[in-house]
């Protein structure tokens, strides 16, 4: 259908200014007969009331839909679906904005339009998703980011069971965006505000990056781009750009920078243990992300992912190599990926870690990485001697540093 109605959701941390953003493209629409959706978690939609205050809608043109009883990307995706779907039926209106909750990660509710229901119907039948915007609060972002304090520790979670970090949320929003709008200019320096974009270039290479005061942007950067493409934005983060090969642009004025350390030995687990939980002295690493080896635990991959002050590292899978060849993929594609990490000596093992940070020296973090790595000696020793060696990352279970 080439006459769907285009989207653009609205992503950004509690307070970052998604609702002044809205408020803004409410009053200035250029003449776009526009429906709004917004999604809070509290039991009173202070955002909907807010733009029900400020703009006088005419309901002949205009929609508004609160959704205030949960999260716009999983126990509202049925109640979404149906309101898109009637909202683009009625063939009333240009565009639909949707305003997500301040704790909603962009990606899930991207989904969403790719969701069939028990009757077929889906919300890409009827609505285009045009462009993903996530709002970064000029002010408070790299507080949050390198405070790596729990969402529940601001009284926001989804549930009990939401155990995500400020910072899990930060760079979700960040990563997956087509344009990310820095708030709060008029609060910050021009070289603060400089210094900001660099950082979000670094952490995100393809979104467009512009400031924003009280809202005020010009409509044609966030409404009708074109912008979005799932499986780009899926796998477009820096730190997957970097280990594809597809190096990622340096901001030489502010240092940010990335690089992806690969070797073919495994780490000494106590070793790599110490590079991990020690003071960090080497610039400022905003993002880290990837697989390691270590010898105690020579068939399984691990997992790592860093962002801010926040580490975790855990159980990726077991390695190809020791996975008994009956069980691997038949088809030609899952065959070609084992094969393309394939060495004659080591199989797919490796280490495979990007690091994204500002003013970080590469080749001193390359040095102490591969001092981590087993020795000639301890590589001729075995693996059986290998599985004796202290361990300080216990069990396999995913755990925060």
């Amino acid at each position: 259908m080439t006459d769907r109605l285009p989207v653009t959701v609205l992503s950004g941390f509690l307070g970052a200014g998604k609702s002044t953003l809205l408020n803004y493209v409410l009053k200035n629409r250029e003449y776009r007969r526009v429906a709004v959706i917004v999604n809070d978690m509290s039991e009173i939609n202070i955002d909907g009331s807010e733009v029900q205050r400020d703009v006088s809608l005419n309901r002949a043109e205009e929609k508004l839909v609160e959704m205030s009883n949960g999260c716009i990307c999983c126990t509202l995706r049925e109640d979404l679906l149906e309101e898109v779907s009637r909202l683009a039926r009625e063939g009333r209106f240009d565009y639909l904005l949707i305003e997500s909750t301040g704790i909603a990660e962009p990606l899930p509710v991207a989904e969403t339009f790719t969701f069939r229901d028990d009757q077929g119907r889906s919300l890409s039948d009827l609505a285009r998703l045009d462009t993903m915007v996530t709002v970064v609060d000029g002010v408070n972002f790299l507080l949050d980011f390198h405070e790596a304090e729990s969402l529940a520790s601001r009284g926001e979670t989804l549930g009990e069971e939401d155990e995500r970090s400020i910072t899990d949320l930060l760079i979700e929003q960040v990563e997956f965006a087509d344009v990310i709008l820095i708030s709060k200019i008029d609060l910050i320096s021009s070289s603060e505000r400089e210094e900001l974009t660099a950082i979000l270039r670094g952490l995100n290479t393809h979104a467009e990056i512009m400031p924003m005061s009280m809202g005020q942007v010009p409509l044609g950067n966030i409404l009708d781009t074109g912008r979005f493409d799932f499986e780009r934005a899926a796998q477009a983060p820096g730190w997957l750009k970097e280990l594809r090969g597809e190096h990622v642009p340096e901001s030489e004025e502010y240092g940010i920078a990335s690089t992806a350390y690969r070797a073919r030995r495994p780490f000494h687990p106590q070793r790599f243990h110490e590079f991990l939980i020690r003071d960090w002295s080497n610039g400022k690493l905003l993002r880290s992300k990837g697989f390691f080896w270590l010898a105690s635990k020579y068939r399984e991959a691990g997992s790592w992912s860093q962002a801010g002050g926040l580490m975790r590292h855990g159980l990726a899978g077991r390695w190809w190599r020791f996975v008994p060849k009956t069980q691997w993929p038949t088809d030609d594609e899952g065959m070609q990926e084992i094969l393309k990490h394939w060495d004659v000596q080591t199989g797919d093992c490796r280490q495979e870690l990007v690091f994204i940070g500002q003013n970080i020296d590469f080749e001193r973090l390359s040095a102490e990485l591969d001092a981590c790595l087993l020795d000639d000696q301890e590589m001729a020793a075995g693996v059986q001697t290998w599985e004796q060696l202290p361990d300080p990352f216990g069990s396999w279970h995913e755990a925060v540093a």
